[in-house]
């Protein structure tokens, strides 16, 4: 995208938001019948503009804000025995129609988003389909015997069409549910107890949620191969990825799980294994096939094999880790957490997140060896696409990755979404942008929320680009994050912003007399202070993001 383009982006970007701003206190303001002098998009020297009645419409030069001048807006003015028009001034209208001014700016950009997410969802849209591609041991769904392949089409009585909806319906549930499953041509109803955790995606708020253990990518068929079993004396070794079985193919977890179960007797099974090599100095990873010939065991899957997942091996560890520092090492494998034995991943993240940054006992195999040590996660600073800081608690340790012949990736469906379905999901998720932007104001105020995370004009260019980039539907849904930001901030009780004219429509109102002139004055000068520190504040940490 050029400079001229990004320019444009941006200009849209914030003018609407400011057209919509402005626009909520224009239309009030005429219902109330007060006098609007000057409609404003833009600060300063005049672009261009046009006088229609009463009121003279412009664009400016500075497009960070806009206004709108009415007639009377000082206190005292509708005094003023000399105006003929005094009794349309801003201050000779009643409180409460003040208020209903004041308000109505803040209003239009709480309202607006609703129109941005319904046209952002207007169309054909894609998503992932509720079957399940892997099932996590010992969590809720493989204990109630829920497999891959299944497809979830209820929960705890809501009918389920993506599978982002299964999270949205268990969420806060720490009971006992049903949940209705198609498995071929059957149905099951299965009764799951999810396992609530913490939400540690949110860098906001963390949040409880409930976890069934399943996923809908199915995973690679990786194995995990334990000192002295059957796999392990057929010459397996951690982290070969399965290609075939008795010559047909493996995709899959899911794949792998239905060709074990119609064979039997001895099994020949080609893996690929990553073999590290050095040549002239320069380390690399070269992909080598073998075959293996092995007896088929009881059970279902990797136990077939003589064999376990791998997603409980190390297969990475991180330099100056707490995982290093406690002697991890790539192939261990986790046992336990406080003593209590872990099966999946999904388990062992459940624990460690549990413990937040509290210290623990891990356990670990390595080899023929256990091992055991006390551990904490660690802070790690990161920085999202705006250069926003991040900080994440890591225990160090990376689990593998398939890099030859990854799974299929999960099921997905497209369909068109018609505007009933489109405003009835943009009624939703507004309610959504609007908490999660007053959560994000008040942690501002009460610390949870670092100042530096504050952004200005730069870091609004930026979402504006990259969200363009991205496309109309993303651009829509920023646009719609900025405006619910721009209307609850407006909202604050601070001199300059809406809030305060709001506040002191509201004293007035109760007390039946105006806010005093001289606390008035004193209020406004105090709010540009406050204003030209947020100003110094917010280009201090776009600047500062820019050079990160």
């Amino acid at each position: 995208m050029s400079g001229a383009q990004q320019a444009i982006v941006f200009i849209v970007f914030l003018g609407v938001l400011v057209t919509v701003h402005e626009l909520g206190h224009f239309l009030a303001a005429k219902w109330a019948g007060v006098k609007v002098v000057k409609f404003s998009v833009g600060f300063g020297p005049r672009i261009f503009g046009i006088k229609r009645g009463e009121t003279e419409y412009q664009v400016a030069w500075v497009p960070l804000g806009g206004y709108v001048k009415m007639h009377g807006d000082y206190p005292g003015e509708e005094h003023d025995l000399d105006d003929p028009e005094r009794h349309r001034g801003l201050y000779a209208a009643p409180w409460w129609k003040r208020a209903v001014i004041m308000s109505a700016g803040p209003a239009f950009n709480l309202i607006f988003p609703v129109f941005a997410y319904f046209f952002a969802l207007l169309g054909e849209t894609t998503y992932l389909t509720p079957r399940v591609g892997n099932v996590a041991a010992d969590m809720p769904a493989a204990i109630a015997g829920i497999k891959p392949g299944d497809v979830i089409t209820r929960v705890n009585g809501v009918e389920i069409v993506r599978f982002e909806e299964i999270s949205e319906a268990i969420a806060g549930v720490d009971s006992a549910i049903p949940i209705t499953v198609k498995r071929g041509d059957q149905e099951l109803v299965f009764q799951l107890n999810p396992v609530m955790t913490v939400d540690e995606s949110n860098p906001v708020e963390k949040t409880r949620k409930g976890m069934l253990g399943i996923t809908a990518q199915a995973s690679a068929p990786v194995v995990g191969v334990p000192a002295g079993s059957v796999a392990a004396q057929a010459g397996l070794e951690t982290f070969d990825r399965i290609v075939s079985i008795n010559g047909e193919p493996v995709g899959d977890e899911v794949q792998l799980l239905r060709v074990l179960e119609k064979l039997s007797g001895p099994l020949t099974l080609e893996v690929v294994r990553l073999e590290n090599k050095l040549m002239a100095g320069l380390a690399y990873t070269l992909p080598k096939t073998l075959t293996v010939t092995l007896e088929k065991q009881p059970g279902e899957g990797h136990a077939a094999l003589g064999a376990e997942p791998a997603d409980l091996y190390v297969a990475w560890v991180v330099p100056g880790s707490p995982a290093e520092k406690a002697g991890l090492q790539r192939g261990d494998r986790f046992v336990s957490v406080n003593d209590a034995p872990v099966k999946s991943y999904f388990l062992f993240d459940i624990k460690l997140r549990s413990h937040e940054d509290r210290p623990f006992k891990l356990t670990w195999q390595s080899g023929a060896e256990q091992k055991s040590a006390t551990i904490a996660r660690a802070p790690e600073i990161s920085y999202d696409e705006l250069k926003n800081e991040r900080k994440t608690l890591i225990l160090g340790t990376a689990r593998f990755f398939s890099l030859v012949a990854d799974p299929a990736p999960a099921e997905t469906r497209t369909v068109f979404v018609g505007p009933k379905d489109a405003l009835v999901m943009a009624l939703k998720e507004v309610p959504k942008a609007i908490r999660l932007i007053g959560v994000v104001l008040v942690k501002l105020f009460t610390g949870g929320v670092p100042l530096d995370a504050v952004g200005g004009p730069i870091a609004v260019f930026q979402v504006a680009t990259k969200s363009a980039e991205a496309g109309l539907d993303t651009y829509l849904m920023n646009m719609a994050l900025v405006s619910v930001n721009l209307g609850l901030v407006n909202l604050l009780p601070i001199p300059i912003f809406d809030g305060f004219a709001l506040l002191a429509a509201f004293w007035e109102g109760i007390r039946r007399r105006p806010i005093p002139i001289r606390v008035r004055e004193y209020a406004n000068m105090f709010g540009l202070v406050v204003i030209a520190m947020l100003l110094v504040l917010v280009f201090k940490n776009d600047i500062t993001k820019l050079f990160r």
